[in-house]
């Protein structure tokens, strides 16, 4: 008999974390653009970071037209990534400066490191976007999956991390509910 699936986070019903699911009101919207391969993940946390934003779109593609990209795209769009050498140099966007304040859309690649790199190769758009990025020390708590890249964080944990410097004052590290859930059922569910 196949296990029952959760049809909101699409998880076997046993380490289903829909309970820890919270509801942010974001007012800069956060388009998430989800590797296919990313989407039928068991610990897929770019949908589950849309099902906790309000202002959030989740689209599944590896590959969009230019013009099906710039739809998607609002005029004062940032994309969420690391400063790597090989992408073009572009407008770093500060908390708490006149562009933070006025960003409509944070632009979120949801894919393993490779995958977003092709992603990125395929849409020179968002390379060209202005660039949200982190330096420092980045501790993450995805203690199920691990990335090929040293400092990184899940898709989730990096929005939570974003969103809390550009829009201070509000609680964005409620996004980790869930995740914080999904992480100790998995490693229960493991034991």
């Amino acid at each position: 008999m196949p296990r029952q699936i959760c049809p909101t986070c699409q998880r076997p019903l046993k380490v289903c974390y829909c309970s820890a699911l919270v509801e942010i009101a974001n007012r800069i919207e956060v388009l998430i653009i989800q590797h296919p391969l990313e989407q039928k993940h068991p610990f897929n946390t770019g949908r589950m970071a849309h099902l906790c934003l309000s202002n959030s779109e989740l689209v599944v593609a590896e590959s969009l037209s230019v013009e099906e990209l710039a739809q998607l795209l609002k005029p004062r769009a940032a994309l969420l990534y690391p400063s790597l050498s090989w992408l073009p140099e572009v407008e770093q966007i500060q908390p708490g400066t006149t562009q933070a304040a006025e960003l409509q859309q944070l632009v979120v690649i949801d894919a393993t490191w490779r995958k977003s790199k092709k992603m990125l190769h395929l849409h020179p758009l968002l390379q060209q976007l202005p660039r949200v990025s982190f330096e420092g020390e980045l501790n993450s708590n995805y203690q199920v999956r691990h990335s090929s890249l040293e400092n990184s964080l899940s898709t989730i944990e990096s929005i939570a991390m974003a969103m809390q410097q550009l829009e201070s004052g509000r609680g964005f590290q409620e996004l980790l509910q869930p995740f914080e859930k999904m992480v100790s059922l998995q490693v229960a569910d493991q034991k």
